[in-house]
């Protein structure tokens, strides 16, 4: 049920219904047409949505959703109206990244599960006139969507008319009767809200504000269906437009558009790779010093996180890395990311078991960017480590959790004193090395070294082989010989290891 009324046996949306939005797209529909959504996508004010893993351009889509009650089979368009029970507010979710494998029907782009909230109070209609209503929205409190029904291309009674020709509406059913112009794209920390009223009948009746977090999902699509997929039109339609798909590369919420002339960019699957727990106790046998080197020889000199150290003497970490970003403090950008579910929270609340959650603080040592309770946090939920090259507030407590945590040092200062929380799940900057998510994290007393994942097989049996080499080295400079010729091994001293081992 939702906000107290049975699920609906049918969602019917609306294409195109406002003319704001139909001028936006370029296009004006001479008559409506449709599309279902399942009711397992419906979701309660309150409910948090994820972004799935692997795409970039889930939009929001506020809109006046009406409730059936008497059944409506071959109804006019004049008693259309007759057979609405309640008006509500609605949000229609959807994930251009999917268009691709809908050919139109919107069943996997729309159908998500959660990609409908509904509610919270639906509101009589009787003694009300269908153009007599107001749907807004606001994207971090925000206000960016705001029209009224006595503007729509296709009326309620309409809609409910021509419905009703091929079907039997009945009691219960939804429609969503589209929306205005200002749907755009939400990331993960973002909060939308939504609320439909009539401000000029008796009372001036309103749901109240269906609120939606948006979340960062962590499972990735399989090859076994169509995969997100995204290119410059779609993110153009998706954003709203050229200028605001630029407004919002230029804010760092959006990615660069493709090249021109590129048709397609879709977003590559993260490496066939298992940090199984026979790596992670390989990878505590070897020092980063070690892994240092040998990823050296290979050409990688920048994937050492400078200026961290661990809040515990003699701490080691093995995990996969989840990234979070904060961006330098801007109090506007603070006012729409800083508050409520924000970035920081959603990445300590979502990393996994075995990860390490990896912060990009460009450096900046003079505030904190993880404290007690978000620390605990990590530790309940199984992290592996936290990496910051940034500062940690309540050092002394945090310090008393057994996670490892390696950081710049304390400091007692808030975050907003020169951060605003981002995005999680991106390639970041941490202490001059560039993460990805799922990249391997290897710390020790040394510091913290980044490995990607399709090196670690063979880096991790190098390593291992070097470590083996210079136990071998030091075993023998404890017995009395020089170091000459033994540090490194020449051949005869290599000769002598390869008997010894193989004896």
């Amino acid at each position: 049920m939702t906000f107290g009324i049975a699920t609906p046996g049918k969602i019917i949306a609306v294409h195109l219904n406002y003319p704001s939005r139909a001028a936006q797209r370029g296009r004006t529909p001479a008559q409506p047409s449709y599309f279902l959504k399942p009711a397992s996508s419906l979701a309660a004010t309150g409910a948090t949505l994820e972004r799935p893993a692997g795409t970039e351009l889930l939009a929001f889509e506020g809109e006046i959703a009406i409730v059936i009650g008497e059944p409506a089979r071959r109804v006019s368009p004049a008693d259309g109206w007759n057979h609405v029970a309640s008006v509500t507010a609605a949000n229609d979710f959807g994930l251009y990244d999917l268009r691709a494998a809908d050919k139109g029907s919107n069943v996997r782009s729309k159908g998500g599960d959660g990609f409908t909230p509904i509610g919270p109070v639906a509101i009589p209609a009787a003694g009300i006139a269908e153009g007599d209503w107001r749907v807004r929205t606001w994207v971090n409190g925000r206000l960016v969507q705001e029209d009224t029904s006595d503007t729509l291309l296709f009326p309620f009674g309409r809609l409910i008319a021509d419905l009703s020709q091929l079907m039997t509406l009945e009691t219960g059913d939804v429609i969503l009767t589209g929306t205005p112009a200002g749907s755009s794209v939400v990331l993960p920390g973002d909060v939308v809200e939504v609320e439909v009223d009539a401000p000029g009948a008796p009372g001036a009746p309103s749901t109240g504000r269906l609120v939606t977090t948006i979340t960062q999902g962590v499972a990735e699509f399989g090859e076994f269906g169509t995969r997100p997929a995204t290119d410059d039109l779609q993110r153009v339609e998706a954003w709203g437009g050229e200028e605001e798909l630029a407004a919002a590369v230029a804010a760092g919420r959006a990615s660069t558009p493709a090249a021109a002339g590129a048709t397609e960019v879709t977003t590559p699957a993260a490496p066939s790779f298992e940090l199984t727990d026979e790596l992670r106790a390989d990878f505590g046998r070897v020092a980063v010093a070690t892994l240092s080197v040998v990823l050296r020889k290979r050409g990688y000199h920048d994937i050492f996180i400078e200026g961290v150290a661990a809040n515990h003497p003699g701490d080691r970490i093995v995990g996969r890395a989840k990234t979070l970003r904060f961006i330098p403090f801007r109090p506007d950008l603070f006012q729409s990311h800083g508050g409520g579910f924000n970035a920081q929270k959603l990445a300590f609340d979502t990393v996994a078991p075995g990860e390490v959650l990896v912060v990009e603080a460009r450096g900046e040592r003079g505030t904190g960017t993880v404290g007690d309770v978000l620390a605990l946090r990590a530790q309940v939920r199984g992290a592996a480590g936290i990496v910051t090259d940034g500062g940690v507030r309540d050092f002394d407590a945090v310090a008393g959790f057994e996670i490892p945590v390696f950081s710049q040092g304390a400091h007692p200062s808030v975050l907003g004193r020169r951060h605003v929380p981002w995005e999680v799940d991106v390639t970041i900057a941490c202490g001059g090395a560039a993460v990805q998510p799922g990249d391997v994290i290897v710390g020790d007393g040394d510091g913290v070294i980044v490995i990607p994942p399709q090196l670690v097989e063979e880096v991790l049996a190098e390593a291992l082989e070097q470590e083996r080499q210079e136990a071998y080295v030091a075993e023998q400079v404890a017995a009395g010989a020089s170091v000459d010729g033994l540090f490194p091994m020449n051949a005869e001293w290599l000769a002598r290891y390869r008997a010894a081992t193989e004896a």
